[in-house]
């Protein structure tokens, strides 16, 4: 007689991998796809965010920033300085906008830990927690890290460009004031005055103001408390700004402090009388970019006595449109006809200490414009068009958070490419965006990249080179401090603006 034994199975199947529910399927073009989700492997979209972290090691900025960060949280629930400050990094250099984008980032087992992060905090505890910080405090610690940042570039002859920027709000926060804004007219706003490095497009200091204090009264103490700040030896070369700071108190100011300044002027009647006479005369110099210069000396209303003054002039084409708008909002195109006896010009005026030619004063001015490029990139690309709230004391400090993790994330990505800017609109995907799954055996983590970059070949030497000047200067370099360490880390990623030339940091005189 047979026995059968109850629930046994002739051919028993395998160790499975445990799945959480069945898969879904999908009927695409190419068939039929089976989907399943695996929440346990640790996977990041930022899998080549590690040497951005090594980066940060080696040059010594990130530690040194949570540690003098003046936060204090003595609850045992609250989260620690490098959690809250690292899910704030990680959410600038994702590219977010609003707190609410924080959540994306909390399912990322990779880089927190490579941070020395425990945990990514939520949105609420990074809003709740940032207004525990108080307004100067958190303020000053901002700017002693952007001037460390910088410092070892102002002992260089550079540039200071002065601007403002208007950010809209569409809410009922704290300075949220109509001001100048023509891009939305009576929109409320805040106003972002900033102080940038000419040229390498870093910013050394924002103040954000209340939208109706736009105008350059209200930007020139920050001015000056800046260059107090710097000190003698590392002001700048040049003042420059466009036609609102050409007025006496900036030029005063200026001069009594043996600096030079270039500034555009506003068209006002006595400009407007210069120019008229000057147009009459036919020995206009080459200003460079089909613009003529003529240089005259003008006592404007209010100043103090005369000054050297560039007028530029600039033939234009005889085909023009101009642009209009109906009660409707939509866009109108007028065309204009000049007849053959006419001619167009565009003119512009400039006042300045410097002693230098037309040509290079044109260029110099011109070269100003950059600024507007920063401007558009730290708005549209980072994080200064959002991340709002109700008080002006965060919008301020998240202002300094954005500038300087923009300075860092700058300076790094010309490691990778030393002769360009690169806008976070490329460098995001192309430098930041891979899949990396971490795997770990023998005490060793190893994190395998997948890149969906057509250019990730190009990406993959960039970054060995990186991982190898990084690797030797970790290796070979152990006698050097922090700073030395910065120094030789900017002089490698600004070859090309230094010429080749290694920063030096200043001597320091061992005591007695």
């Amino acid at each position: 007689m047979t026995q059968q034994i109850p629930g046994a199975v002739s051919h028993p199947s395998g160790e499975q991998p445990p799945v959480e529910e069945p898969p879904a399927t999908a009927d695409t073009f190419a068939g039929r796809v089976h989907i399943e989700w695996d929440a346990a492997a640790p996977v990041t979209p930022f899998g080549q965010l590690p040497f951005f972290i090594d980066f940060l090691k080696q040059a010594n900025l990130f530690d040194p920033w949570v540690a003098d960060c003046p936060l204090s949280l003595a609850s045992p629930n609250a989260p620690r300085k490098r959690d809250l400050l690292g899910t704030v990094m990680l959410s600038i250099l994702a590219g977010h906008r609003r707190y609410a984008h924080v959540t994306a980032l909390r399912c990322d087992p990779v880089n927190p830990p490579l941070l020395g992060m425990r945990k990514v905090v939520s949105e609420d505890s990074v809003r709740r927690n940032l207004e525990k910080i108080g307004e100067q405090a958190g303020l000053r610690w901002l700017r002693n890290h952007l001037d460390y940042c910088m410092a070892p570039l102002l002992g260089e002859p550079w540039i200071l460009d002065m601007d403002s920027t208007v950010k809209p709000l569409y809410g009922h926060q704290e300075g949220a004031k109509a001001g100048y804004n023509p891009r939305k007219p009576g929109r409320p706003s805040h106003s972002y005055h900033t102080y940038m490095l000419a040229n390498l497009r870093l910013v050394l200091d924002v103040d954000v103001l209340p939208g109706d204090e736009y105008n350059v009264k209200h930007a020139t103490d920050g001015l000056w408390s800046l260059l107090d700040r710097l000190g003698p030896a590392r002001r700048p070369a040049l003042l420059r700004g466009d036609k609102a700071w050409g007025i006496e108190p900036v030029m005063a100011r200026a001069e009594q402090d043996n600096l030079d300044y270039l500034f555009r002027l506003r068209m006002t009647a006595n400009v407007r009388r210069s120019m008229d006479r000057a147009m009459r005369d036919s020995e206009w110099r080459d200003a460079g970019q089909n613009w003529q210069g003529k240089e005259t000396s003008l006592r404007l209303v209010g100043w103090s006595h005369h000054r050297r003054i560039v007028l530029l002039r600039r033939k234009l084409g005889r085909d023009l449109a101009l642009t209009d708008r109906n009660e409707h909002g939509q866009q109108l195109l007028s065309f204009l006809e000049v007849g053959p006896d006419k001619e167009l010009w565009e003119y512009a005026a400039l006042v300045t200490s410097l002693d230098a030619e037309i040509l290079t004063l044109g260029q110099l001015y011109r070269d100003r414009a950059d600024c507007e490029n920063a401007f558009d990139e730290l708005k549209n690309q980072w994080g200064w068009g959002g991340f709002t709230t109700q008080d002006l004391t965060r919008c301020r400090l998240l202002a300094g958070m954005v500038a300087l993790i923009y300075n860092w994330w700058s300076l790094f990505v010309r490691l990778a490419d030393p002769d360009h800017h690169r806008e976070a609109i490329t460098t995001r995907p192309l430098l930041l965006s891979a899949i990396a799954r971490q795997t770990q055996h023998a005490g060793q983590v190893t994190l395998t990249i997948s890149s969906m970059h057509a250019a990730r070949d190009k990406v993959r030497d960039a970054y060995r080179r990186i991982a190898g000047f990084l690797g030797d200067l970790r290796k070979n370099a152990e006698q050097l401090d922090p700073l030395r360490k910065w120094y030789r880390i900017l002089s490698e990623a600004l070859r090309h603006f230094l010429k080749g030339r290694q920063l030096e940091p200043p001597i320091r005189l061992n005591p007695a």
